[in-house]
């Protein structure tokens, strides 16, 4: 079957899943439609948005199908006129079972670690607050169940000692790009040998999981040694982001934002949430162990910011966190 014939339906989103569809479409892989979220208003003239996904599909004459409701019979009926061989899923929602056994040779979800660890919304947050320093992207047919497919390819990347969150999902966007084209390139060659996640060798006892991180789950605990919040902070940075509450001279609160931090090699006698500043250049904080030294933050209703910039503009000589 040749790439003008194998017919492909690409479903995804975000700005994530656009690197996968490029690559796609750059090996000669042109989808016959793409699935992607409905179009809502944003901002505050609650202009329409497209995802990232139909814009692209738009620029290269691709049609985008945007169901509300992935199980509408409607929008079930229409993948099955396309009469899809393969469907590929990148940084999309769980598909019902009448939507991912429609084609022939099935469907695969692109996600982003090494299963079966990492299952979840959220792995490339939880690889780096839990402090690895190996993961990488998996191709997988999907199944019943969240993740859990039989894994089809893999690639391992090494995490940098400070690489925060958002440096770490664009190099794996890079590489599960060429991952997608790599598994499509498998399938089309009939050289597949997909592997049930059960011949990967991990103790169930020692799987990780992934779900998806809420608000409260962002808030720094300050008796947390200063090791721990380090890889927390670049863990959320730069989303959904690490906060702490300050309060200042004029018992002002401020919810703010900590985007990089370094660990501290001076003041370890700091108390939890205690601060020492020289007003100037720097902002360190106590942690249940050790302490922490602020980079970049970002004050509620402010830009991002350096230490320095926050510390011209806010009177800090009685400042502490609110736990």
């Amino acid at each position: 079957m040749g790439k003008s014939t194998l017919k492909i339906v690409f479903m995804g989103t975000a700005e994530f899943a656009v690197a996968s569809l490029d690559a796609l479409v750059s090996e000669g892989f042109k989808p016959v439609a793409v699935v992607t979220a409905p179009d809502k208003p944003s901002g505050r003239g609650q202009k329409v948005q497209y995802s990232p996904v139909k814009q692209y599909a738009l620029q290269h004459g691709i049609p985008a199908l945007q169901p509300v409701n992935l199980k509408d019979e409607a929008f079930i009926d229409q993948l099955r006129n396309l009469k899809p061989d393969l469907q590929i899923v990148v940084a999309f929602r769980m598909l019902p079972k009448a939507v991912w056994q429609i084609p022939s040779e099935g469907t695969f979800n692109l996600h982003a670690s090494l299963l079966p660890q990492y299952r979840g919304a959220a792995p490339v947050n939880h690889a780096i607050i839990n402090g690895e320093k190996i993961t990488g992207v998996t191709t997988f047919f999907i199944d019943e169940k969240i993740d859990t497919g039989k894994i089809i390819m893999q690639e391992e990347l090494v995490i940098g000692d400070d690489e925060t969150a958002g440096e770490l999902h664009d190099r794996l966007m890079e590489s599960g790009a060429h991952l997608v084209v790599k598994t499509v390139q498998e399938i089309q060659s009939g050289s597949i040998k997909p592997m049930d996640q059960t011949e990967f060798e991990v103790p169930e006892n020692q799987l990780k999981n992934a779900p998806k991180i809420f608000k409260e789950d962002c808030r720094i605990n300050l008796q947390e040694d200063a090791g721990y919040l380090f890889n927390f902070i670049r863990g959320l940075s730069p989303y959904p982001a690490a906060y702490l509450f300050f309060e200042l001279e004029s018992n002002e609160s401020l919810q703010v934002k900590i985007f990089k931090v370094k660990i501290s090699d001076a003041y370890d006698s700091l108390a939890a949430g205690a601060f020492h500043s020289d007003g100037k250049s720097f902002l360190k904080v106590g942690c249940g162990a050790g302490s922490l030294q602020i980079l970049e933050l970002q004050v509620q209703g402010k830009k991002r910011m350096s230490v320095e910039e926050f510390l011209r503009g806010f009177n800090i000589s009685k400042l502490q966190s609110i736990s």
